[in-house]
């Protein structure tokens, strides 16, 4: 009971300096909106935003690491304060600063929710496809894509899993017996599902046939030497 009213009352906390920030927003009070987001960071988490963003990823998820588990809702917490401070130093125009922000939310979001984080409480899917936008173009770091890929096939948007893997692949951060294996595990999905994903099975079985290709060449060339 305690953990869900100190969750309830994040969540309103929350929906109350987001409405703040909206309007120091409109009227171009850049400083007061940061004010907002570091005081909640200061209320709930004992942080400030200087320290909160000298972190790696990494670090801010053993921040929230309790005995074997994580501590999903908070961390997609620490996101939702990322992305609106991302969200005033991009209508600063200090665009570096904003996609910095824009890209630990996203990992921060992904991470939560592969570790059980609830959907509703913050909105999540809402948040990872505005984030997704926010960063449409710019490179995502690897550690990123990763969780991405199994985000969005496990969400059933297929060619959204395909576009992570290809860019692992592009440099060479996922290899093609692991991208063999996703195009396999797609195979055993119905056509229905795989339409409805995005991926029919004809280019499943494409992608499927040329990572197996390039999986096997320098095997059959090691062999002939």
């Amino acid at each position: 009971m305690f953990r869900k009213d100190y969750l309830l009352q994040m969540v309103e906390d929350m929906v109350e300096m987001v409405g703040k920030v909206f309007g120091l927003k409109q009227q171009k009070k850049y400083t007061e909106a940061l004010w907002e987001i570091d005081d909640l960071l200061s209320k709930n988490f004992r942080l400030n935003s200087k320290l909160l963003n000298s972190l790696s990823v990494e670090d801010i998820i053993e921040m929230f690491r309790l005995g074997g588990g994580i501590e999903a809702d908070k961390l997609q917490t620490i996101a939702r304060l990322l992305q609106e401070e991302a969200g005033v130093y991009l209508d600063m125009e200090q665009k570096d600063e904003g996609l910095i922000r824009l890209m630990k939310s996203l990992h921060l979001y992904l991470y939560a929710d592969l570790h059980g984080a609830d959907h509703t409480m913050l909105k999540l899917p809402e948040r990872v496809a505005e984030l997704k936008e926010g960063i449409k173009g710019y490179r995502i770091p690897a550690k990123t894509d990763q969780l991405l890929l199994r985000y969005e096939e496990e969400r059933g948007r297929y060619d959204e899993a395909e576009n992570a893997l290809y860019r692992l692949l592009d440099q060479q951060e996922i290899t093609e017996e692991e991208g063999f294996a996703f195009y396999q595990r797609l195979l055993t999905k119905s056509d229905e599902e795989l339409e409805a994903g995005g991926l029919p099975r004809e280019e499943v079985q494409e992608g499927s046939e040329e990572l197996q290709r390039k999986a096997n060449k320098p095997r059959l060339e090691n062999t002939r030497k």
